[in-house]
């Protein structure tokens, strides 16, 4: 594939959807080629509004396409495991969505089909690819702040979001966990990679999905992540990196940073800021960018969001829907609370 342009298929026609397209086609060695939804109708408005030559009103069609290199998927996370799946084992190579599935379960199923069918799969986990955090990972895994000893991260929106909302809709995956927990949980394992135990408590929903939700990872070494996630406040959304010799503050929207602050003992802190030609905060561009290299490389997965991580981070979330008592329809094992 080297030295031409990646073909894109778009499934799904919602706001993340036009997010990702809308940063896709301003790369010059991108191209959309087609895009499906379960509605002819929302698929060719979605192409007449980005000027995308195909339009299907059905999932199927898309991950038939023979034109299309790679697909972004970005339906509900409920719909992931289908969506994904089908474009998986027709060959299609596939970047979905946060938070990857609705569990572990799910997660596992996903990769099995990409490795068994040679095809690149990767999470849209667009923070690991952002080249701040990318910065921020090298200085503390270079031992800038010495040993890490805790992190702590939390994101939280204001609401109200009433009982039809997608967030407090079990069927759809609702919560504040799947949907903004994804965030601190994955910031967390990207500097001390799965927990070894894990304690949470949640305030629950009518409807029986969190609210928020605090979650405590324990780690070797005697490193903790402390961690919260709320749909009924709009929180700090910032993160901090304690280690033995420093601490690193990543201030509001640690998931797309404009800028860090090194702080070291017996040195005046340090500002790490966002180059301005990385584009704004919050584009999508290095995750697709990402997506592009791997997949001109010949490569099926992504090191800077390898599988098994993500594999791990769902195995997080499932631990901690476990200890708070959520379960989606459909699941097989009960949860129950901790």
């Amino acid at each position: 594939m080297t030295g031409q342009k990646v073909r894109w298929g778009i499934l799904a026609t919602g706001g993340m959807a036009a997010r990702f397209t809308a940063d896709l086609v301003d790369l010059p060695d991108a191209e959309v080629v087609a895009v499906a939804s379960r509605t002819e109708a929302s698929a060719r408005a979605f192409a007449e509004r980005f000027g995308i030559p195909r339009a299907y009103g059905d999932w199927e069609s898309l991950a038939r396409d023979e034109d299309v290199d790679v697909v972004y998927v970005a339906t509900p996370h409920s719909s992931h495991r289908t969506a994904a799946g089908l474009c998986l084992e027709a060959g299609r190579n596939v970047l979905c969505e946060k938070p990857f599935t609705l569990n572990a379960r799910e997660a596992e199923e996903l990769a099995g089909l990409a490795r068994r069918h040679g095809v690149f799969l990767m999470e849209a986990m667009w923070m690991y690819c952002n080249p701040l955090v990318r910065r921020l990972k090298a200085l503390v895994d270079d031992g800038a702040i010495g040993e890490v000893r805790t992190v702590q991260a939390d994101f939280g929106l204001a609401g109200p979001f009433p009982p039809a909302h997608r967030l407090r809709d079990p069927a759809q995956g609702g919560g504040a966990l799947l949907d903004l927990g994804v965030y601190p949980v994955s910031f967390a394992q990207l500097l001390l990679g799965e927990p070894s135990d894990v304690v949470a408590r949640a305030v629950l929903s009518e409807e029986g999905v969190d609210l928020q939700t605090g979650a405590l990872l324990s780690h070797g070494g005697g490193a903790l992540a402390t961690l919260h996630c709320s749909i009924t406040g709009g929180t700090a959304n910032s993160a901090s990196v304690t280690g033995s010799v420093g601490r690193v503050d990543v201030p509001y929207g640690f998931f797309s940073p404009d800028h860090f602050v090194l702080h070291r003992d017996g040195r005046e802190p340090e500002e790490f800021r966002a180059d301005p030609a990385d584009g704004p905060r919050e584009s999508l561009r290095h995750e697709a960018r990402e997506v592009m290299r791997a997949l001109r490389a010949g490569d099926t997965e992504s090191p800077l969001v390898p599988l098994d991580g993500t594999l791990a981070v769902m195995r997080t979330l499932d631990a901690i829907r476990e200890r708070v008592g959520v379960r989606y329809p459909g699941e097989e094992r009960a949860v129950t609370p901790a």
